[in-house]
């Protein structure tokens, strides 16, 4: 893609990164509102109320949020921190639902109090809630069910086995039953919460779980006599390729599958909740690095650079489930020119572990050339691993070509890290 190679030049020319500074997120601003629009338009249909939400946890950066609520996005949050994140970026509180399974009174009482919808995750929860709720209480309450539809090729990121934590397991003897009781009970539960999973997740067994949902809230409806669930959250969970720039699945072939799996969601009687994360933001970012040495050992050739586990935990940690391209870039930050060669990308950790990539064949990199990980706006630069004590590095959003940059976060100090660590 001209626009990203035309960004990783620009980086390197205007000093982004260097020998002070070796390692930098790039997220490419003007895509991710084209993902915002695509997401809009996969979804939208007439006559039925959509809230989309992006999941902070996959970019838990202010400016991001922000950008993003610009677009009509709101946030799905799981924790205090994502909250105070959501609202420093000015999103609406109508825009926001928190998601957590183990939610303290205290965070259920913020919620209720700023009015943001709150998603429970279990009996006791709603039992917390019993104690909660005031007459004039505005917060949009649901429950989360777990449809037990199984799981994709990544277990870790499928949320809807028979054993996962999340929700009330819907398959469990007698569970449906005491859903319909607990909704019957409270007037004020209006809306059904389920996810499926993610990266892993197939489209099909997404729908399935959402369809699971959508058919419960049909008899809590019938039982109840009225349209007691009013509000569908379907997650989110849209896989990425990163095997490729193939955009694919799109929003728009989710929402397709979707209205052949549970057609009912888009009559018009229910309002829908997304709370897509990675699917949003993974393509626009990249992470690019200083190569610091060229090695060998045992006739490999190794690739040092300032990019390893600290970035990219779940690639070294997961490679086969979490594998990232890499693009071979000389000093002044254009494509290496060579025959490949194959080589080890390592990161700066003090691990044997700590590889970006093994074996892979690219153009033998040098010292003082870069390697750009693609695909990784999403989560490389919100789940910085602390090893070795290794500084956060500075995230740059751009826009237009030629690239315009601005500092969305910028890197961590020596000093901060010291107080941090109890200095």
């Amino acid at each position: 893609m001209s626009q990203r190679a035309n960004a990783l030049r620009a980086a390197v020319e205007q000093g982004l990164i260097g020998p002070e500074r070796p390692v930098a997120g790039l997220l490419d601003l003007d895509g991710i509102r084209a993902s915002a629009a695509a997401l809009r338009d996969g979804f939208a249909t007439p006559g039925v109320e959509v809230t989309h939400t992006f999941a902070v946890k996959a970019a838990s950066l202010v400016p991001v949020l922000r950008l993003l609520a610009e677009e009509g996005i709101g946030a799905e949050v799981a924790s205090p921190g994502e909250l105070a994140l959501a609202r420093a970026a000015g999103v609406p509180p109508d825009r926001v639902v928190l998601d957590s399974p183990a939610k303290t009174p205290a965070e259920l009482a913020e919620a209720l109090a700023l009015g943001v919808a709150v998603n429970a995750d279990n009996f006791q929860e709603l039992a917390r809630l019993d104690r909660l709720v005031r007459p004039g209480t505005t917060a949009p309450l649901g429950l989360r069910v777990n449809p037990q539809v199984g799981g994709g090729s990544i277990g870790a990121m499928s949320t809807a086995t028979a054993t996962s934590k999340f929700g009330v397991a819907l398959r469990d003897e007698g569970a449906a039953d005491r859903v319909v009781r607990a909704f019957l009970d409270r007037p004020w539960l209006t809306r059904l919460h389920t996810h499926t999973g993610s990266q892993g997740v197939p489209l099909d067994l997404m729908a399935a779980g959402v369809r699971a949902a959508y058919e419960l809230a049909e008899r809590i409806n019938h039982e109840a006599g009225r349209q007691q669930v009013r509000v569908i959250d379907i997650g989110g969970g849209l896989p990425v390729d990163f095997t490729s720039d193939d955009a694919r699945p799109t929003f728009a072939e989710y929402a397709a599958v979707l209205r052949a799996t549970a057609p009912g969601l888009f009559d018009g009687r229910y309002g829908l909740v997304t709370e897509f994360g990675r699917a949003l933001l993974a393509r626009h970012g990249t992470v690019l690095a200083r190569v610091e040495y060229a090695k060998s050992a045992g006739g490999r050739a190794i690739a040092v650079t300032h990019a390893g586990v600290q970035v990219a935990t779940r690639t070294v940690f997961a490679p086969g489930a979490w594998p990232l391209r890499v693009l071979a870039l000389d000093g002044k930050g254009r494509p290496k020119q060579g025959d490949p060669v194959l080589q080890d990308i390592a990161g700066p950790c003090c691990f044997a572990g700590d590889l970006v990539a093994s074996a892979r064949a690219l153009p033998l990199l040098e010292e003082g050339d870069h390697v750009a990980l693609l695909d990784t706006g999403a989560y490389y630069f919100s789940t910085h691993f602390a090893y070795n004590s290794l500084l956060r590095p500075a995230v740059h959003g751009h826009t237009g070509d030629p690239p315009r940059f601005r500092t969305l976060r910028r890197a961590q100090t020596l000093a901060e890290l010291v107080t941090e660590s109890g200095g």
